[in-house]
């Protein structure tokens, strides 16, 4: 029989140590982004390990990722600590899909959805300045699709339709600081609708101006495409205050 390799060994290893990697990165995140890690708290990877029943390789890489986006820094004589939420990457997807997960996902809705009314208009108008032909019409049919899904109920097929929508407006906008937002817009629709946090069924406001949007591009209309994508968004923020209002958390941190 033959020998494996040593190249065979590590490709069977390997998934394993990145799937467990994953795992405790993402538990380690979501804890600290709902404040049962708090800033100040000292981790040691001793315990990491016994806790999470893994290496000590896993553990040094994940809080390798965890110090790259700001979350724990290595102190002198004092060790690994949690820092404070203003030292955090804001802008990382990750840091977002796990403030969604946490207690502190109200706080991640307001933020997110507030940045979002302040550059997706002008992403709007801008795309009806720069956009092609070919790609306004797609943007119209793209809108035609989705008021199709949320008229069926397919919520599954209605955000991926969604995520696709605004990242084209963003890519449309010609603005390179706007197209980099769309993986951050994507995980806060995904997290919207994971965590229960939509309407099963979009309402018909929401769906109509959508194609407003579009049209509205379609046609070189600039400032029609950046009005009605503050309604969009204006409609989205009164959906997160109902649920501020519906958890006794308005803006919870």
């Amino acid at each position: 029989m033959e020998q494996s390799s040593p190249g065979v060994a590590v490709a069977l290893v390997a998934p394993v140590e990145a799937g467990l990697h994953a795992q405790v990165l993402d538990h380690l995140g979501t804890t600290i982004c709902g404040g049962e890690l708090r800033p100040g708290m000292v981790l040691n990877i001793d315990d990491l390990v016994d806790r999470y029943a893994v290496s000590r390789s896993v553990v040094r890489e994940v809080l390798r990722v965890l110090a790259s986006i700001g979350f724990i820094e290595t102190r002198r004589r004092v060790g690994i600590m949690i820092r404070p939420r203003d030292a955090w990457n804001v802008f990382d997807p990750q840091v977002i899909r796990w403030r969604l997960a946490s207690s502190g996902r109200i706080a991640q809705l307001r933020s997110i959805t507030e940045l979002r009314t302040a550059v997706e208009p002008h992403a709007a108008l801008l795309a009806a300045e720069r956009v092609g032909h070919d790609e306004a019409s797609d943007l119209v049919g793209l809108a035609a699709k989705m008021w199709a899904a949320g008229k069926a109920g397919d919520e599954a097929r209605f955000l991926e339709l969604d995520i696709d929508f605004h990242r084209r407006v963003l890519v449309a906008s010609g603005n390179e600081m706007f197209v980099r937002l769309q993986d951050l817009v994507a995980e806060v629709l995904t997290g919207r609708h994971q965590h229960h946090l939509m309407p099963h069924h979009p309402h018909e406001q929401a769906l109509q101006l959508h194609a407003e949007v579009a049209q509205a591009i379609q046609r070189r209309d600039g400032e029609r495409a950046r009005r009605a994508m503050v309604q969009l968004m204006e409609q989205a923020f009164g959906e997160m205050s109902s649920i501020w209002g519906q958890t006794g958390e308005p803006g919870g941190h």
